[in-house]
């Protein structure tokens, strides 16, 4: 497909801020975890939702095959929508072998640069880029919070492994990519998150909830590096609030504002559940078991304190600022899924 570069339609734009009205929104990676988390409560807000999906999908809104890759028909749901986010990308709960390093950036760099490319060609543009971006961006950080003002780039760090720099070279030039499209029409937010805690299958949340249960829920290594996370409905409330405030625009970041040593990370879990014991995970354990389990270390071990300074300053209120008040809910809806 080749996009409309002259003007043939008129179009129907919805205000972004002010009282609830309904969007086109766009988005793409709408099938892994986090994208279904977006999907549901855009679409629960009453949002025309389009997801750009590499598979096919059964959904109760609207799904359009794409690549990442190419510009095809899916380019004409950009005309006229009022928000895209991409929030595509190979997951990193994988080894870093080469051809997974390949993947991790390349399915980052290139779906990134082809909506910048394909943006840049419309007539009506959306309004709103938010693109996915990570908090692994800062550096490993013990000794005082990162926010977006005062936050370290990490990679030149001189106490950590090697390996670790290829998550901050994915996130540096994942960022690069974006700001660099030119699209002068369209405001872009780089959405640094931290991690997202769903008690969905398979996420971050359930396996480390795998870990009391079983016993393991104790501290991980010297359990000092610091565990940034954000709760689902904040995270998307987050989204929502980007959406209706203009005036924000570049890197936020997307976290709770207090971030807490894994120590008393895992302790608040282990009560949340209901367990005061936990067997502590040495680092040599953890670096057998994510061999086993084809993963990286760095998820764990790396100390991640990053503050939403924009976010708090702009005037967003978290529901769950707390770690032991989000573990408590999510802990009961996880119970009540599977019940």
């Amino acid at each position: 497909m080749t996009v409309a570069t002259t003007e043939t339609v008129t179009p129907h734009r919805q205000a972004i801020g002010g009282p609830p009205t309904k969007l086109r929104i766009v988005l793409a990676g709408g099938t892994g975890q986090l994208g279904r988390i977006a999907a549901r409560h855009l679409h629960g807000r009453g949002h025309e939702v389009t997801v750009l999906s590499r598979g096919g999908i059964i959904a109760p809104w609207k799904v359009v095959s794409w690549d990442g890759l190419h510009v095809d028909d899916w380019a004409s749901e950009l005309e006229n929508a009022d928000v895209l986010i991409n929030l595509a990308g190979r997951s990193v709960n994988c080894r870093y072998g080469a051809h997974n390093r390949r993947a991790i950036l390349e399915s980052r760099i290139e779906s990134t640069r082809l909506l910048g490319e394909t943006i840049r060609q419309l007539i009506h543009p959306p309004r709103l880029w938010m693109n996915a971006s990570t908090a692994t961006i800062y550096r490993h950080a013990l000794d005082r919070p990162m926010d977006e003002a005062k936050g370290e780039t990490g990679g030149n760090e001189r106490d950590v492994p090697a390996s670790w720099h290829f998550s901050i070279d994915v996130a540096t030039r994942w960022e690069e990519t974006f700001f660099a499209a030119e699209t002068p029409r369209t405001r872009k937010v780089a959405l640094r998150s931290a991690i997202v805690m769903s008690p969905e299958p398979g996420g971050a949340f359930d396996l480390l909830l795998s870990l009391v249960r079983c016993g393991l829920g104790g501290r991980v290594a010297s359990g000092r590096q610091f565990v940034s996370w954000i709760h689902d409905a904040d995270f998307v409330r987050a989204l929502d609030y980007l959406m209706a405030h203009e005036e924000l625009e570049g890197p936020v970041n997307l976290a709770s504002p207090n971030p807490l040593p894994n120590n008393d990370f895992m302790r608040s879990l282990r009560a949340a559940w209901g367990t005061r014991v936990g067997l502590p995970v040495a680092k040599w354990m953890l670096e057998l078991g994510a061999f086993a389990l084809r993963t990286e270390s760095e998820l764990i071990l790396k100390s991640r304190r990053v503050v939403p300074g924009r976010l708090v300053q702009s005037g967003f209120e978290f529901h769950f600022p707390e770690w032991q008040r989000a573990a408590e809910d999510l802990v009961e809806r996880w119970r009540t899924a599977r019940q």
